[in-house]
This record gives structure tokens, sequence and C-alpha cells, in this order.
């Protein structure tokens, strides 16, 4: 990349990456044939992290030097998880029977214990992996475990709360786990969605009850007719109001909290409580989860998740901002972690669901919930019936409420392994 980027005004470069997220989007709607089968090979969300590293890696865009980072992550991050978040439907959840939570769950142990054990073991085979910056690496890899629990939200969080910029000036080690995030998180995508379209084979074959499944399919169609309308300008302001609003009450939370942990708690710095975008995620968080249990969980009817989703966006193309795709030569060692990581998860998944005779639709969903989040997760879901596309955004909403609490816990793992 050249010292000197072509573009460097923000406000050009937040321009440029609404003209990208839009052309993909319009795309991917697209009804010829040609992007059609574009689109059946090359997911969407993959080009949203992809062209915008483009501009970074040919010296289009100093993604580094950027601030829409920054704000994104600050001021459309919380609004983002507090949105998602709010249209949790725990009783819902529970409803979707056990096979679909404990399916769910192991995915996400799956994430926790895989960073360390596929650390322990690229590093039993090259002692050097770690190389001088042992901190770098671990930390760089709680942002991949953020990705692979919750979603670009969590991720970004997991980059903030264990400060890796500290250990990352060049930002090298963020971009290279960036990619290998993206990379083999899309590739166990299309394993997905290659096993969707054999659905019924394959639970016939394994002897799976899809009673439930299909009992659950009728009710989202119904609730879908039921509820679902046309936002108006209220609504959309409602929907700001609440997404901002937590945004500001979760700022003042952490600049109330962190001072105070700083100085009556000095241990609390190995936990992360000496972070204050630690205290701005987790309040943001709380909240969103709090608001579903009263009426203003309503809002979802009216797109709240949409908006949310628009934020998410944009978040992640900022994140494609700091990728380097030449990362990828440089660091291929990286990329045998997240394969060994990824295999982890997936024979564990596998392994779960065939004791308990789960139809594929929970496995599919429940990994995609965790590795992919709500950008994603509906897409699988869908692969198996358009109307089944809510239950994908309601496991991935549980996902962003247990990503960064379960993605701080491995990194509490990974350092550990580490050091």
């Amino acid at each position: 990349m050249s010292a000197t980027p072509l573009i460097t005004n923000d406000a050009t470069v937040l321009g440029l990456l609404a003209v990208i997220l839009g052309a993909v989007f319009y795309t991917n709607q697209s009804s010829h044939p040609s992007w059609q089968k574009f689109y059946k090979y090359v997911p969407a969300l993959l080009l949203c992290y992809f062209i915008p590293s483009l501009l970074n890696t040919f010296g289009v865009v100093d993604g580094h030097s950027s601030s829409l980072y920054y704000v994104a992550s600050r001021f459309l991050l919380p609004a983002c998880l507090v949105l998602l978040t709010i249209s949790v439907d725990i009783p819902g959840i529970m409803k979707l029977g056990p096979k679909a939570l404990i399916l769910f769950l192991t995915g996400t142990l799956g994430i926790v214990i895989g960073g360390p054990i596929a650390l322990l073991a690229v590093s039993a085979v090259f002692p050097d992996v770690l190389g001088v910056n042992a901190e770098g690496v671990w930390r760089g890899m709680t942002t991949i475990a953020g990705s692979w629990i919750g979603g670009g939200a969590n991720q970004t969080a997991m980059k903030e709360v264990f400060d890796l910029n500290a250990y990352d000036a060049g930002g090298e080690i963020f971009s290279a786990m960036v990619t290998v995030d993206i990379f083999v998180a899309n590739l166990w995508m299309a394993v997905l969605l290659v096993l969707a379209g054999n659905a019924k084979r394959i639970d016939a074959r394994t002897g799976a009850d899809t009673t439930a499944l299909n009992a659950l399919r009728h009710k989202v169609e119904e609730f879908e007719k039921k509820h679902a309308r046309m936002p108006q300008l209220h609504d959309i302001m409602v929907i700001c109001a609440i997404g901002f609003g937590v945004t500001g009450f979760a700022h003042l939370v952490a600049d109330t909290v962190t001072p105070w942990m700083v100085e009556n708690f000095p241990e609390g710095k190995k936990l992360s409580f000496h972070s204050k975008f630690f205290w701005m995620i987790v309040t943001a968080s709380i909240v969103g989860v709090s608001l579903s249990f009263t009426k203003l969980r309503k809002i979802e009817t009216v797109g709240a998740s949409k908006i949310a989703s628009a934020f998410l966006y944009i978040l992640i193309a900022t994140i494609g901002l700091h990728m380097d795709i030449t990362a990828i030569a440089d660091t291929p060692i990286y990329f045998v972690i997240g394969f060994i990581w990824m295999i982890i998860h997936a024979t564990l998944m596998l392994t779960v669901a065939k004791l308990i005779k789960a139809p594929l639709f929970y496995m599919a969903v429940g990994s995609q919930a965790n590795v992919g989040g709500a950008a994603s997760a509906p897409v699988v879901a869908s692969a198996f019936h358009p109307s089944l596309a809510p239950v994908g955004v309601l496991l991935a909403v549980l996902g962003y409420a247990i990503g960064t609490f379960a993605a701080w816990f491995c990194g509490m793992v990974l350092q550990t392994v580490a050091l």
C-alpha cells in the first residue's frame, strides 16, 4: 500500500462505502440470471468486507488513518446491538425446543474451546507461531472469537476491550485476523448451504424428528402475516430514539463506571473492567435484552432489525477498510489456525446433532448464528424455507447478547495459552 492514499477525506470515503454497499445489495436482489448465478457462489456478506479491503490494499484509502471505524464502533455499534437484542424473544427461543438451544450453545462452546486448542496444536508444531508479539497474536484471535460467536459488532468489541491497537501499531495482525475470519467463515457457510439443499435426505437418513420444525415454520408464517406492517416516519424516529438514546446512556455509564473501577478495583484490568468500551457494550446489550421484555420490542414489526443491519453493514465495511488481502501470503500460519478452529467447531456441531437426532436445520442455523451472526444466519435459515429466516435472526440475536461475554472468556483462555 502506498504511503499517501489517493482519498483522504472521510466524507468521500463514507460515500464510496455507501455506493459499494448499495451496489452489492442491488445486484444481490437482481433477477438477472448472471447475478443470481454469481451470488449463488459468492455471498453478499463477503463482498461487503472484500471490496472495501481492496481500497485499503491498493492504496486508494488508508483504513487505519480513517475516522470512520471509530464513529461506526462508538455510535452505530451500540445502537445496532440495542436494536438487535430488543427483538430477542426469550420465551420464543425456549419454545424452539431443547435441541435448537443445545446446538446453538454447542456452537458457542466449539468457538470458545476451538481457538485455544488450535493455538496449542499449531504452536506445538510451529513453536515460532507466536513470534515476538505473543500479546498481539492472542489479542487478535479474540476478534475472530467475537465475530464467530456473535458477529461484526462483537468482533469490534473484542478489538477494543483487549486493546489490540496497543500491540498492533501497523494494523497487520488485525488485518490478517479479519481476512482469516471472512475467508474461513464464508467457506463454512458455503458448506452449510450445500447441506441445506440436501436437508430432507440427510434428516431421513439420521432419523431426525422434524415435526416441531414444521409446526414452527407454520407459526412463523402466521406471525409475519398478522403483525408485519410498513413503517411510518414516526416508527423510524422511535427506532432511532431507542437506538441512539441507549447508546448515549451506555456512554454515560461507561464514563462513570470505568474511573471508579480504575480507582477501586486495580485487579479489574485483567478482566477488561478498565475499558470504557467494555462497559459501553455490556450496558447496551443488557439494556437491549431488558427492553425485550417490554412493549418496546414491538418496534421489530416495523423493521428495527433492518435498520440495525444497515448500521451493521456500515460497520462491516469500515472493518473491511482495515483488511489487506496480501496478508494471506504474508501470514499463512494464521489461516492454518483458522481452519483447525473451524474444523473443531464443525466436528462438535455435527457430532452433537447426530447424537441427539436433531434436524439439520437446527445444526446449520445454530452454527451460522454463531459464526455469521444476524447478517448471514437468516440466509442459511431461508435456504431451508423462506419463512424460517426470522428463526435465524432470533438465534443470531442471542449470539449478539452472549457474544461479547463468551468471546471475552475465550480471550482469557487464549491469554493463558499464549503466555
